[in-house]
């Protein structure tokens, strides 16, 4: 039976705040019996190391006084994963990040340390791996990832950093909506539109809207529509 207990959000910074900061009273609570918890920053291809992205997490979780340590810090990924009291997973380009998990051969490692209930934080890049592929993502494939699967932590894809049509816009280019529509010419799997600042909380197989937006909804062969704050996703399949 899933013991699950993660925080899928959309973003880690929102405009004006500092990073992690909205969500800081919500992870207080996730990772109450945590005193250190292990920081995957294998999504940042470049302008930051893996020391710095830690450093930046660090800063963050040290105003709730937990301890944050890099993965890359150890020798044995798949051990120190095992063992973490909590996990976070950084944003970045989900396609690199894929690639660093299937090419240490950690996703199955992380999909069950989660599934057992080691408590679980992703944001962006961090958050695209929990659904059942990476194929919802924004981000420009800069590598290539032998898989697209990810963790199947929930039973539908994310799309983070959703963002509505601008009425006023004079750019031509696709929407969000319209590539999901693209995505679903071709697959079926239910795609979640979460906004900046919206995140969802599992706990078990209770998967719930939280923060104050409505997330938009897409399922192959049907229109999209949108749910409130504290909906259950627990069904959509």
């Amino acid at each position: 039976m899933s013991q699950q207990k993660l925080i899928i959000a959309s973003t880690s910074t929102l405009h004006g705040s500092e990073y992690l900061s909205y969500l800081l009273p919500t992870l207080q609570k996730h990772f109450n019996n945590c005193t250190e918890i292990i920081f995957i920053p294998f999504a940042r291809p470049s302008g930051i190391s893996h020391d710095e992205y830690t450093a930046l997490a660090k800063k963050a979780f040290a105003i709730i006084n937990i301890k944050v340590k890099g993965l890359h810090e150890f020798d044995d990924y798949k051990n120190t994963l095992q063992n973490a009291q909590g996990i976070f997973t950084g944003g970045g380009n989900t396609f690199l990040l894929v690639k660093q998990l299937h090419d240490n051969q950690l996703i199955t490692v992380l999909k069950d340390v989660l599934l057992n209930g080691t408590p679980y934080l992703g944001t962006s890049a961090g958050s695209n791996i929990c659904g059942i592929t990476m194929q919802n993502t924004n981000d420009m494939p800069i590598v290539y990832p032998p898989s697209f699967n990810t963790l199947s932590c929930i039973p539908f894809n994310i799309n983070a950093h959703y963002l509505d049509p601008d009425p006023t816009s004079t750019h031509k280019g696709e929407t969000r909506e319209t590539r999901i529509k693209e995505y679903h010419k071709f697959n079926i799997t239910p795609v979640v539109g979460l906004r900046e600042g919206s995140w969802l909380q599992v706990n078990g197989k209770i998967i719930t809207l939280k923060g104050k937006l409505d997330a938009r909804v897409f399922k192959a062969n049907k229109a999209p529509y949108e749910v409130g704050p504290e909906y259950d996703f627990s069904n959509l399949k």
